[in-house]
């Protein structure tokens, strides 16, 4: 399984509503992506995969949903003002804009000329003005990660919830980065979801955390669809780490344009909280923090002897839109049938299908064929195991083949038998095996197939 090219993901995309260029009918803003009536619905059921595993399969770790708009000195303290930023260098023979790295034996890789401006830095953040004058004085950023809101609430959570170490705080939303050069589809983009838990140990016990949470996220990518095989473990080499880093180990995924990263595991160590407590000198912080004299709150924790103790955090964090393409690939499968022609398969997993069974009525215009299928949807529907989808086209083949393009895992056939007996028939997507089952137990059925 797994496509072959970007360009198969790109089209299945676009012709089953997957996922379109923003503002396309202006021509599209590069870099930026709208999710369709599929799209939104996948990831919708990977944020919910995500957040149910992390949270509520766990009793150490608690959710927040902070805002988007950001204060500077969060992101002074935090480092991002002065380190968020990527060497930019433009070419001065077709006047592209190109990332240092990206590079092509140090030529451009538009037009392969050498006459290229120095590297300098270039600033990732959006900002933007708040309040009613516009005088340059007054404005937040977009936060270009979560994280750092999640460590600003770390003792309003403590407060409001009596946890103790070790514990967690989960999070999934926007984040947003001025990219130089978006690419690759949805795997570099300018605006974008993370999904992204701080688990905070005592210092001491973070290097086994970490271990731990490795393998946890490894095995849970692995119950999303991506097999161990298209997985390789990045130990992210010391001289590469970020400035706030003790070890981090990359998650990375064979995408159809390359191996890159799909998750990165970082022990942020105590640098987070330290940067954004008051009375820094009194906590014996490890990490090298600046001088903060505008935090009001100190972040720490007292240890069995009553010292004060800055936690040590360990990071998960993974992006939605490269969880998203990474299963989108490992599902795409082209399969050739005993007739010589082919057919396009999502073989996702069901918890993840954006449309779990579709109802189709054999005949579109025959009204007691039509409201025992609607009857069907409605019943399904309240089982609440996602979509249920009614397909009133009259045509049993095309709804079959869209229905295995978008991954649904159960098309349902409502014909003239089933309003004599009371049966339906069950069509597998990825066999295309077709049983007859009685209505009363489409229930039960469908329970076992999305929920095993």
């Amino acid at each position: 399984m797994a496509s072959n090219s970007m360009e198969e993901l790109v089209s299945l995309c676009k012709r089953r509503g997957f996922i379109f260029q923003s503002n396309d009918i202006y021509g599209g803003t590069k870099g930026l992506y709208d999710y369709g009536p599929m799209g939104v619905e996948l990831k919708n059921n990977l944020k919910q995969s995500w957040w149910r595993s992390m949270v509520y399969e766990r009793d150490d770790v608690e959710g927040l949903d902070a805002n988007i708009l950001t204060a500077p000195e969060v992101l002074k303290y935090s480092g991002h003002e002065d380190t968020f930023s990527d060497p930019l260098v433009d070419c001065k023979s077709c006047k592209s804009r190109w990332r240092e790295d990206q590079l092509d034996n140090k030529s451009c890789p538009n037009c392969k000329s050498k006459d290229l401006t120095e590297p300098r830095p270039f600033n990732l953040m959006f900002k933007t003005s708040i309040g009613p004058v516009d005088d340059g004085s007054s404005f937040v950023y977009l936060r270009p990660e979560t994280a750092q809101q999640i460590f600003t609430n770390f003792k309003n959570v403590l407060d409001s919830t009596s946890r103790v170490l070790p514990f967690g705080i989960a999070q999934i939303g926007k984040a947003f980065r001025n990219e130089i050069t978006p690419r690759n589809f949805i795997f570099r983009v300018r605006e974008f979801e993370q999904m992204e838990l701080e688990y905070f140990v005592s210092p001491g016990k973070d290097e086994e955390a970490h271990k731990l949470w490795v393998q946890n996220r490894i095995e849970w990518w692995n119950n999303q669809g991506v097999p161990t095989e298209s997985i390789e473990i990045y130990d992210v080499p010391k001289d590469e780490l970020a400035h706030y880093s003790k070890k981090t180990v990359d998650i990375m995924y064979k995408f159809p344009h390359g191996v890159e990263e799909l998750e990165g595991i970082a022990n942020r160590t105590d640098f987070d909280l330290g940067s954004h407590s008051k009375k820094q000198n009194e906590l014996g912080i490890k990490s090298k923090v600046t001088s903060n004299k505008d935090s009001n709150s100190k972040l720490a924790v007292r240890d069995e002897d009553g010292e004060w103790v800055v936690p040590f955090v360990i990071e998960p964090s993974a992006g939605v839109e490269r969880g998203f393409l990474a299963i989108l690939n490992e599902a795409y499968t082209i399969e050739e049938l005993d007739d010589g022609k082919t057919r396009t398969v999502l073989k996702l997993q069901p918890h993840l299908s954006p449309i779990k069974a579709a109802v189709i009525p054999l005949k579109k215009n025959n009204e007691e064929l039509v409201n025992t299928a609607k009857k069907i949807k409605d019943d399904l529907q309240n089982i609440g195991l996602g979509r249920i989808f009614i397909e009133n086209t009259g045509n049993i083949g095309k709804g079959y083949r869209r229905h295995d393009e978008i991954g649904t895992p159960v098309c349902i056939t409502v014909d003239f038998e089933s309003l004599d007996d009371n049966t339906v028939t069950i069509r597998d997507r990825d066999t295309m095996s077709q049983a007859r089952l009685n209505i009363n137990k489409l229930s039960e059925y469908l329970k076992e197939k999305i929920q095993s």
